[in-house]
């Protein structure tokens, strides 16, 4: 195991941080007795330690002092709080792994007075293995702190380095937040099935083997092909699904999606700034 010989510290053991040791402890990438995890809420900790046999804590500076890589798994509100409790505690050669949202490469850095700062934004197929994580590093990151980087996001799925930190509020718009799109319009989808007459559990199970083995269409192709060709596929002149397509086309469904992206991307560009405000327009 790669990780036997370091330990890593969750700092914030919600969802994405389980997904990450469920990952890291089943695909044998680092022992259960080498994760750490800390955080408010002891019914919680006592879960994580029950379940997967980690060390637990209540003060987050005790388990990040111990630790060679400080996952940062925080909701982004509380960032801020977060980083100056754990200013000074941290091991000046350990690597700190950000997946908070909108929180750039600098300001987790300032914040901690530390320079080895990896930011992602993974997404939540990632508590199966499927997800996929975009990320960019600060120039002191080492190739060796790279790797391991590489390990620790490749027990979620998929992981893509990027050297333009931009690009990560751009991901955190598309990839981050694309399953709420994808399960609102299974949804709506499985809503309109029901409308038909179909039972809602036949109109699921329609829905999402749908949308599974149209990715897997897509996705399986030993050759490339742009969308709109498969889309053209299964469009027959004067059939269903011209007629279906048009609706859509009609009600805007292209524009609504690309301005939903956007408002995603403005909202974590807002974060990164320590944005507080709410809206229907910009609540990510």
């Amino acid at each position: 195991m790669e990780f036997d010989k370091k330990k890593i510290a969750f700092i914030g053991p919600g969802a994405m941080a389980e997904a990450m040791i469920y990952g890291m402890v089943h695909r044998n990438v680092a022992s259960a007795e080498s994760l750490l995890a800390a955080g408010p809420s002891r019914e919680r900790l006592d879960q994580l330690a029950a379940t997967y046999g980690i060390q637990v804590y209540q003060d987050n500076t005790q388990a990040a002092s111990q630790a060679d890589v400080v996952v940062l798994s925080v909701k982004p509100q509380r960032l801020e709080r977060v980083l100056a409790g754990l200013k000074g505690a941290i091991q000046p050669g350990a690597l700190v792994l950000s997946i908070v949202a909108g929180a750039s490469v600098d300001q987790i850095s300032r914040g901690l007075g530390h320079s080895l700062v990896v930011r992602s934004m993974p997404n939540t197929p990632a508590q199966i293995g499927e997800g996929i994580t975009v990320w960019t590093a600060s120039s002191g990151v080492s190739e060796q702190q790279r790797a391991m980087t590489r390990s620790i996001l490749g027990a979620l799925g998929d992981e893509i380095f990027l050297e333009e930190e931009s690009y990560l509020d751009m991901a955190t718009a598309l990839s981050g937040t694309g399953p709420a799109y994808v399960f609102l319009f299974m949804e709506a989808m499985v809503d309109a099935g029901v409308h038909l007459g179909f039972p809602r559990r036949i109109a699921e199970q329609l829905v999402a083997q749908t949308v599974r083995g149209s990715v897997d269409y897509y996705t399986q192709r030993e050759d490339p092909v742009h969308l709109a060709r498969l889309r053209n596929e299964v469009t027959s002149p004067g059939g269903t699904s011209a007629a279906a397509l048009y609706y859509l086309e009609k009600a805007g469904f292209r524009t609504a999606i690309s301005r939903a992206i956007w408002a995603a991307y403005e909202r974590s560009q807002e974060l990164g700034k320590g944005g507080s405000s709410h809206s229907p327009e910009n609540s990510a």
